[in-house]
């Protein structure tokens, strides 16, 4: 076979292909190579990327299926990684100078899991410095550029794992998301994205931007890739005070379950605030599902108009707490000084790119003396309200359904130099990571220029199996619409 055609095969059939010895790890890892040698330096996705080890990595899976026999639901499938998540043999840095060619002494626990699971680690992906930003432009690095159109942003801030498998560089790839770091990416570069319910995933090893919103998901051309990555990377773990007890139901096997009997609710405040085009492309979505059998309605949930308001006093002010641990002392950029004071101002003056400092400054402002009830009080009061306006909604409904990004991709540069334009585009997908629940975004076609929209799924704690009974339904009808244009 081709080795293109290794990295046009899904994950589970690609891991079949090698159990059954039709290919070999080492001839996907030349095909990775290849495709990423073509294609990313005009895309820019990965911010570290060595052949030589990668091929050495694939030598060591093929002798492992020699010695032990063929195993791991993920065996020699390719995986890419967020730069956020920790790496004991590769650079982790997440996008920001603080952090350049540090090595950490031990693997994320999701790194462990793919690891032990038989994936093929192809390297680490660009993103917006510590996952703040929503277009990968606040890299400390390098622009990652949207496949479809290099002129245009991948979204962020996991625009590099996203552009990753859109490129088909990697067959798969893992992100963050914490604000709609995952989903809107997905969106954009016309990829699954998933942000599982908060504690599904175990965070340990994710270096943390606001800890009560972070999550890790996967990404995939597939919903059932998107599904098994998610069942691989998912569970409780004791490294991890947050992580949800109890066993994770299957995912996979859903993809025939049909959406009939469903009530989904498609969300008015979201297709408010969304491009025409992508509001036709979501009430179209809403429009097949009911002749599916769903039970669709429109619905109001006024409170996620706040989300965007709360998540930047909330974000901001963790952030502010989580980063104050890169001060030149234990780890990191040190910038030398003649006193400790200003050593830290250096290094952190240096350090830090400026989306960041503004976070850092945002975030101190929230929760100084005199202005901790102002903002931060009435913030959480705000997420406490989200939190029970989903509440009364999941009552009537099984599912959610509404735009993942307002727009389609934006240009290059065209709302760098305008913060507040930049944070509108997670208007859409901040109300869930407020709320701690499970959302997804699926493919659903594209606008006139030909650039994907993603429909986004909502859905209450822990209703994973639901949602990915609703996006292979999706999935489905996106692909049926898409012949019938073609014909």
């Amino acid at each position: 076979m081709d080795q293109v055609d290794l990295l046009k095969m899904d994950a589970s059939s690609l891991s079949d292909f090698i159990r059954e010895g039709s290919a070999s790890v080492v001839d996907v890892a030349k095909a990775v190579i290849a495709q990423i040698e073509t294609k990313d330096p005009d895309i820019r996705a990965f911010l570290h990327f060595d052949a030589k080890a990668l091929l050495e990595q694939a030598e060591r899976i093929d002798q492992r299926i020699t010695s032990k026999g063929p195993s791991g639901r993920l065996l020699g499938v390719p995986v890419a990684l967020k730069d956020n998540m920790v790496t004991s043999n590769m650079p982790t840095t997440a996008a920001s100078k603080i952090l350049e060619g540090w090595m950490p002494p031990y693997d994320a626990t999701v790194v462990k899991k793919i690891v032990d699971e038989g994936a093929l680690v192809v390297g680490k992906t660009n993103l917006d410095e510590f996952a703040m930003g929503s277009s990968t432009e606040n890299s400390a690095f390098q622009t990652t550029r949207n496949p479809h159109d290099l002129s245009r942003v991948p979204g962020g801030s996991s625009g590099g794992s996203a552009a990753a498998v859109a490129a088909g560089m990697s067959t798969l790839s893992l992100g963050s998301d914490t604000g709609g770091s995952i989903r809107q990416p997905a969106a954009l570069c016309g990829v699954v994205g998933v942000k599982p319910t908060y504690g599904y995933v175990s965070r340990y090893g994710l270096i943390a931007f606001a800890s009560s919103l972070d999550q890790i998901g996967p990404f995939a051309r597939t919903v059932g890739d998107a599904a098994l990555l998610l069942e691989v990377i998912s569970g409780h773990d004791p490294m991890d005070a947050t992580s949800i007890r109890g066993e994770r139901p299957s995912l996979s096997d859903l993809s025939d379950k049909g959406v009939e009997t469903l009530r989904i609710g498609v969300l008015s405040e979201l297709l408010d605030n969304c491009s025409q085009e992508v509001r036709e492309r979501v009430e179209l979505a809403a429009q097949l599902l009911a002749e599916r059998g769903a039970k669709v309605e429109t619905v109001s949930a006024k409170a996620v108009t706040l989300g965007l308001s709360a998540y930047y006093v909330i974000a901001p002010a963790e952030a502010s707490s989580n980063l104050s641990r890169y001060d030149g002392v234990r780890f990191g950029l040190r910038a030398d000084r003649s006193s400790l004071s200003e050593m830290f101002l250096a290094t952190r003056t240096d350090g830090f790119g400026d989306e960041v400092k503004r976070r850092i400054m945002l975030g101190t402002y929230a929760l100084s003396s005199g202005y901790y009830d102002q903002f931060y009080s009435k913030a959480l009061a705000t997420r406490d309200l989200i939190r029970s306006e989903f509440e009364r909604v999941y009552r009537d409904f099984d599912i959610l359904l509404g735009p993942t990004s307002p727009t389609t991709a934006f240009r290059v540069g065209e709302k760098a130099q305008d913060p507040m334009a930049m944070y509108m585009n997670d208007v859409c997908t901040i109300p869930s990571n407020l709320a701690g629940h499970p959302a997804m975004s699926v493919p659903f076609g594209t606008d006139s220029s030909g650039l994907p929209i993603g429909v986004q799924l909502l859905g209450p704690m822990m209703s994973e199996p639901v949602l990915f009974q609703v996006a292979f339904e999706v999935e489905r009808l996106a692909s049926e619409v898409s012949e019938v244009k073609d014909a």
